[in-house]
């Protein structure tokens, strides 16, 4: 027998990455193959693969329509960024069950995205785990009614604006108060909190979730009773993709009147002389009536030496436009807020005016699962302020907005029904002393080619602001993703020290019970992502 020589180098190093990237046992292809012979042994539902299954090896260009049809960030649409192995959309609850099974048996990691609306792209891009397999609940959007008792069962593929499109068809005063964007996906938008233009007066939308049904780690389908108290505790609000796939929720209906009132004011920084009308707001946005809504959104406008910013107060009430403006006039005269402004229309109505649609758009747009604006790179923070930011503060922010391309930063108000509900209630902990939220956003184009400049921007504008927010900890909102807080890594251990630090921003003193209730439910830490809740040790 001779001697076998050496590998070379080269092969050597090929032979590792392939190992690496595909697994020692058998390439990414058998993989699929064994993947859907398991799923089908594991079901007693029959899935179409030419509708449910979607490969780069078996038809890329579907492939790529698939996993871009939903993805909100093109940041990680980028071919730099981690693509999944294959993507699985199942249409039914059984087909979640087998996918948790069969992932675990063959041992390759899930992500899943419901609308695909992460601001890190952490449900359809996986940088810790490869190969990864993305499951795409956008087949599961059923929405049933319930008038008679107030309530409704949607699944997790559905919009917010369908949602809110099929509680109109079935009644005109009533409603739910989730997100101001209607391309939300519903199942990760509610275990995040789900803020929007109703929460001064009924809270988040996950205040107002009756029940579940997830499938858990080893594959079974649990609604609230079956899952227990703690981690239906956990998922209203402690973030997707730790505890569970969420399949569906049951949501509270909540009234709303059959007029309700909306208005947008922009004032210039030239129109605002001392800034006496963001300072109002400032003072008075939380203490405004219950049924009243007062976003600000932040723009700069012009090119050149001509840029300006401009503040748009973008409203709800919930009511008609008299009571509205006796409010204004008492409450909050310096907008000059004038009958003219206010537009009267139905609670379905605002929900396309408020998401951005122009006026007098067709409802059933909701139903098309689209923004109305166009598909960017973006990079986004977020804070919460609880005293007013002086004068001398919303200079230099002024300052930092001028020097950004389309830099966006939005304020929403906080207090009623968010004052009133106690931190622990959900795990989202923002609560009572909050008179505002802040959102930072900057965007760019495709064709820019200097995106980390636009990252070093908002970066610079979020430390320029460590006086004027929260701190012991530095808040943050766990549906505006942000990684520079912090990420995990594949050791759990180091995992939890550094999950600490941004568990504390998003959920202050919730987190522990988040780690303890993890533990229990999911302690191979079956689910997991980046910013995952780690199990306690």
């Amino acid at each position: 027998m001779g001697i076998s020589k050496p590998l070379p180098l080269f092969s050597i190093l090929v032979l590792y990455f392939s190992l690496y990237t595909i697994t020692p046992t058998s390439s990414l292809a058998s993989l699929q193959d064994q993947f859907i012979n398991c799923v089908q042994r594991n079901t007693h539902v029959y899935f179409p693969l030419e509708k449910t299954f979607f490969a780069p090896t078996k038809n890329v260009s579907m492939f790529s329509q698939v996993l871009e049809s939903t993805a909100q960030n093109l940041r990680f649409l980028k071919k730099s960024m981690p693509k999944p192995g294959f993507i699985f959309s199942p249409i039914h609850e059984s087909h979640v069950q087998a996918s948790i099974i069969c992932s675990k048996k063959l041992r390759m990691h899930l992500r899943v995205r419901s609308g695909g609306h992460d601001y890190e792209g952490l449900s359809y891009v996986s940088q810790i785990d490869k190969p990864f397999i993305l499951m795409d609940l956008s087949k599961m959007r059923q929405v049933n009614i319930n008038i008679q008792d107030n309530s409704a069962w949607v699944q997790s593929g559905a919009t917010v604006g369908e949602l809110y499109y099929r509680i109109a068809e079935k009644s005109k005063v009533h409603g739910f108060p989730a997100g101001l964007c209607s391309s939300l996906g519903i199942g990760g938008h509610i275990t995040g909190g789900a803020y929007g233009s109703m929460m001064r007066k009924y809270g988040l939308g996950a205040d107002n979730v009756l029940d579940a049904k997830i499938v858990d780690a080893n594959g079974k389908l649990l609604d609230r009773a079956a899952m227990g108290e703690d981690t239906f505790w956990a998922i209203r609000g402690g973030a997707g993709g730790s505890f569970g796939i969420i399949l569906a929720w049951k949501i509270k209906l909540v009234p709303v009147p059959k007029t309700v009132t909306v208005f947008t004011v922009t004032k210039t920084l030239q129109q605002d002389v001392g800034n006496k009308i963001i300072s109002k707001w400032q003072r008075v946005a939380d203490k405004l009536v219950e049924e009243l809504f007062i976003r600000v959104l932040f723009n700069v406008a012009g090119t050149g030496g001509n840029k300006t910013v401009t503040t748009s107060y973008n409203a709800l009430f919930l009511g008609g436009k008299g009571t509205l403006m006796n409010v204004m006039k008492k409450s909050f005269p310096e907008l000059g807020l004038t009958f003219k402004d206010c537009i009267e229309m139905s609670w379905l109505e605002s929900i396309a005016y408020i998401s951005g649609f122009p006026t007098h758009t067709p409802t059933n747009v909701l139903l098309q699962g689209k923004s109305p604006f166009p598909k960017v790179s973006f990079k986004a923070k977020s804070d919460f302020v609880k005293t007013p930011i002086p004068e001398s503060g919303l200079q230099g922010i002024f300052k930092k907005l001028l020097k950004e391309d389309i830099p966006l930063m939005i304020w929403n108000p906080y207090g009623g029904m968010m004052g009133k509900i106690p931190e622990s209630q959900i795990p989202f902990p923002h609560r009572k002393g909050v008179l505002f939220k802040v959102q930072y956003v900057t965007s760019w184009l495709d064709s820019d080619k200097r995106p980390s400049r636009h990252i070093n921007w908002i970066r610079d504008l979020y430390s320029y602001m460590t006086p004027y927010v929260s701190s012991n900890p530095r808040e943050a909102y766990v549906n505006y993703r942000d990684l520079d807080l912090g990420r995990n890594t594949k050791d759990v251990k180091t995992c939890i020290k550094q999950a600490q630090v941004w568990g504390a921003n998003y959920f202050k003193n919730n987190f522990n019970r988040l780690m303890m209730i993890k533990a229990k439910v999911d302690p191979e830490n079956f689910f997991r992502h980046e910013q995952s809740i780690p199990p306690m040790m």
